[in-house]
């Protein structure tokens, strides 16, 4: 899945939750960065209350439900620094997506 489509299933997602009250950045190594605050998704690193790495394959599998979010943390495929709680607080806005 090309970037520009993970951004475009990323901002319908945050468009019916309503927006984000905290930033996110994904980062997805070689493969780019995704920034969302507010109502905004971007294909673009920027700060963030919270960053997420995760390879974009992995990233996928989450959002589609093949990877438990929590098993990703803990193997290590997910790393989450600054502010944790952002970080909770996503997976029900995914698990819509």
């Amino acid at each position: 899945m090309e970037l520009s489509n993970i951004v475009k299933k990323m901002q319908a997602a945050v468009e019916r939750a309503g927006g984000l009250d905290r930033s996110v950045k994904f980062d997805f190594g070689d493969d780019g960065q995704i920034t969302a605050s507010g109502k905004d998704v971007k294909a673009e690193d920027g700060e963030a209350n919270c960053t997420i790495s995760v390879s974009k394959d992995d990233f996928i599998s989450l959002v589609q439900g093949d990877l438990d979010p929590m098993a990703a943390f803990m193997s290590g495929k997910l790393k989450v620094t600054g502010d944790m709680s952002v970080a909770m607080g996503l997976q029900s806005l995914f698990s819509s997506t």
